[in-house]
């Protein structure tokens, strides 16, 4: 609901408040004609008393600062909370807006002009952005419109209320009405001031293979920056950031999320004036950005949201996670099931043919995937990564049959058919730039920063979106492909189009040059499931999944640093949205080697995929990701639907190894699937427990764990302390034994009612001590994880049933 109403005081006359269904955002116009920012946070009924409550009084300046006007000698922008900040009238904090008049000058001045407010997505005047995704389907949009009080520029500032998420989205429109051009130096979507004691930021920093590491800094007067310049949204500083109160924790506490629906270069700062007050802004990096706008022509900032929460920030997860659901992804896929893949780039990288991948796809079938696809290399001469990216024809040699005949057998054994795309790119090997060299990004007459040997595809080109567009029809109409691996493997040098007259517009134009060519493919073919993917999480962020539903969260499929990749995501993103694969060990990014149960626990907590090569593995290994497969499928709709519940995040415990601890519960607290992982095993504790919440206190819950056998060749020679023979680790007898014998592992079991659970710590079986080891002590290695199944029993006779059956 967004309230709108008159105030009887001198120093603002209307107030707007955008209520959602447990937050409250204030704002008025006050005597000046400026927007001032009066509150954002849990729910408040406001009236004109809550209004004037908020407005303190001020009849002097505080010492050094800046008068804004003759009439107004007592306002001082510098500590005025604003929802729009400009250059030039005194307030020297971070500014929303910079522009260039047309007498070169940067000072503006923008003032209330009018507002408008629409009930409905679909209501008449409802504004939309013309070449950007936005979200979907909010309930109301609050457009106040500003006018410079010298010249004839206007702002709209556009708010979007989603009642249900507690979020709301903010962006900005500016509209030319001189005479001339104007320049745009810095149009952010939002900002947002606050009053800033004892704030601390948390973003998400990285690089490649390393993604989503969390950050924690105390807010002060100096200013925090998260921003990219790669190009994209980027793995170094992914654009979801967290603004909380110090003392907020998982489960308790304030906190302010924000995120953006832009797929480029992003920047965010924090800061905190003089006066104790805290400024947030975020949206479109102004490093190298200069846009012109012409008379009677406008400039729309992409879509930021914002959301808050008082009770921790599993909360303020769950907002954005229901956010993106119901918001962003498109409906096609965003409640649709997806599919168990593999993928062939770990298996067998360039080196394929036909008969490889068909006999790949066999063994898949077997234990249980659904869906196969073909990576890198089934293109041009593409045998490496040095030639053919723009050639997308297919390579003969490889696939005799083409794409079509490849995907009829795959489709034939009864599995789905996917590709693996990188339609941005271009090699200097190959067709198409010795066709079209000019279409490639770069600066003539300059050597070239290559990356990864590929050069990137100018899309600020109509006929170069036209081009992309054509061959990937052709391809997706050519064979019953029903996934597209969409990939971008290397940041921006050399930022340049020939094609247009002003530079500073070529990073922006570029990203909507890609939503140009994304928005036609997906119209054309909306029951393509599109996984985005940038080296990983180059790219990972809302303007991506506005059409592709997941993302490839990272090139490390390490386990251990998968949890903590996960872990990360979570806070803005929910588990849909993820793709995780189980891939081989040793581990192909980290050398690590880890149990199959834990490449399998981490990965059912996403969208889960393989990435190895199945005749390589044992019979017992296949059978045992086959019984993982069906355990994933059984459970695939609570991954992809339930509240995710950060417990433990990979803190160091007092025995000085790490933990994560993870919960997923379905909507109505029927079902719970848990998550325990550590990094290291300690010496003689062999005390264990698991922590869980999240259920109901008032249902009656069945807990138990995923069975395991554990191969006895894990113990070494310690088989000689209960062998009447001495055996040799990988003698031939030590071999047949491993083969024929397994060590049970621990059976948890409990009836608990949900108080219990949510408030008590259940106590499991020993950790292995070194003074024994039996089915009821637990195999707890390095690297070592568990998964809990928790349902919901009616009655707890429905237990015993099954106790004695």
């Amino acid at each position: 609901m967004i309230k709108i109403f008159d105030v009887k005081d001198q120093r603002v006359n209307r107030a707007f408040v955008i209520e959602s269904r447990n937050t409250s955002y204030a704002f008025a116009i006050n005597e000046s004609g400026h927007l001032l920012h009066l509150y954002y946070g849990a729910r408040l009924e406001f009236d004109e008393n809550a209004i004037k409550a908020r407005l303190g009084f001020s009849k002097y300046l505080a010492g050094n600062t800046i008068s804004y006007s003759n009439e107004y000698s007592y306002l001082a922008l510098e500590d005025t909370a604003l929802e729009l900040s400009t250059m030039g009238k005194g307030d020297i904090r971070e500014s929303q807006v910079i522009l260039t008049n047309i007498d070169g000058s940067n000072s503006n001045d923008f003032i209330y002009d009018s507002h408008e407010l629409i009930e409905g997505y679909a209501s008449n005047g409802y504004r939309h952005l013309k070449e950007m995704p936005e979200a979907h389907s909010s309930d109301s949009q609050l457009v106040v419109t500003l006018k410079d009080k010298q010249r004839n520029i206007y702002i709209e500032m556009i708010y979007n209320l989603f009642y249900e998420t507690d979020c709301i989205t903010r962006r900005i429109k500016i509209i030319n009405k001189e005479e001339s051009f104007i320049e745009v130096n810095r149009a952010l979507s939002l900002n947002l001031d606050l009053e800033g004691e004892n704030l601390e930021m948390l973003n998400f920093t990285g690089a490649w293979i390393r993604e989503m590491n969390r950050n924690f800094t105390k807010l002060s007067q100096n200013k925090l920056v998260n921003s990219s310049f790669t190009g994209t949204s980027s793995n170094r500083n992914n654009p979801l950031v967290i603004l909380k109160k110090r003392d907020t924790t998982e489960f308790a506490g304030e906190s302010y999320g924000f995120n953006l629906i832009y797929s480029g270069n992003h920047y965010s700062c924090a800061e905190k004036n003089a006066y104790g007050m805290a400024r947030f802004v975020m949206g479109i990096n102004p490093n190298n950005f200069n846009f012109r706008i012409e008379p009677e022509q406008v400039f729309e900032s992409p879509e930021a949201v914002m959301t808050f929460a008082k009770n921790g920030l599993n909360s303020l997860s769950h907002n954005f996670h229901e956010f993106i659901r119901e918001h962003v992804l498109r409906r096609t896929w965003a409640k649709k099931v997806r599919p168990v893949l593999l993928n062939s780039w770990e298996a067998c990288y360039f080196n394929f043919n036909e008969t490889k991948l068909v006999n790949m796809a066999k063994e898949a079938k077997k234990i249980g995937v659904e869906l196969f696809v073909m990576d890198d290399g089934w293109f041009g001469n593409r045998n490496d990564d040095k030639s053919s990216l723009g050639d997308w024809d297919v390579n003969l040699t490889k696939l005799p049959n083409g794409v079509s005949g490849l995907c009829k057998k795959i489709n034939d054994l009864g599995l789905d058919f996917g590709i693996w795309l990188e339609p941005e790119m271009i090699n200097v090997d190959s067709a198409l730039y010795r066709s079209h060299p000019n279409w490639a990004v770069d600066i003539p007459g300059i050597e070239h920063s290559e990356g990864r040997n590929q050069r990137i595809l100018n899309l600020t080109i109509e006929e170069v979106r036209d081009y992309l567009v054509a061959r990937i029809f052709d391809l997706l109409s050519s064979a019953n492909i029903k996934y597209v691996k969409w990939d971008m493997n290397r940041i921006f040098t050399d930022y340049y189009g020939f094609n247009l007259s002003n530079q500073g517009e070529f990073a922006h134009r570029y990203v909507l040059g890609l939503y140009d060519i994304l928005g036609r493919i997906v119209e054309e073919f909306p029951d393509v499931l599109f996984e985005g993917c940038a080296s990983g999480g180059n790219r990972f962020d809302l303007g991506i999944l506005s059409y592709m539903s997941q993302i490839w969260a990272s090139d490390n499929t390490d386990p251990w640093c998968r949890a903590n990749i996960q872990t990360g995501y979570s806070y803005g993103y929910p588990m849909s949205v993820i793709a995780a694969h189980i891939s081989a060990s040793p581990n192909h990014q980290t050398l690590r080697q880890t149990l199959l149960e834990t490449r399998f626990n981490v990965a059912s907590f996403a969208m889960l995929g393989l990435e190895l090569n199945l005749s390589d593995l044992k019979d017992e290994e296949l059978e045992i990701l086959k019984t993982e497969i069906e355990v994933y499928k059984s459970v695939r709709d609570l991954i992809f639907t339930g509240d995710y519940i950060r417990i433990k995040n990979g803190e160091e415990t007092d025995f000085n190894n790490h933990v994560f601890e993870w919960i997923c519960v379905s909507k109505d607290k029927e079902r719970a699937l848990a998550f325990t992982m550590q990094d290291k095993a300690v010496a003689n504790q062999p005390n264990a427990s698991l922590r869980l919440t999240g259920l109901d206190d008032n249902k009656l819950y069945h807990i138990y764990n995923m069975p395991a056998k554990y191969d006895i060749k894990h113990f070494g020679d310690l088989i000689n302390a209960v062998s009447p023979i001495h055996i040799r680790p990988g003698s031939n007898i030590h071999k047949i034994i491993s083969k024929f014998k397994k060590m049970d592992g621990e059976v948890e079991d409990f009836v608990l009612s949900g108080s219990f659970i949510n408030n008590a710590p259940i106590k499991l079986h020993n950790n292995y001590a070194a003074t024994g080891f039996d089915g009821d002590v637990r195999f707890y290695q390095d690297y070592a994880s568990r998964i809990f199944f928790i349902e919901e029993l009616k009655e707890k006779d429905d237990y015993d049933k099954e106790e004695n059956a």
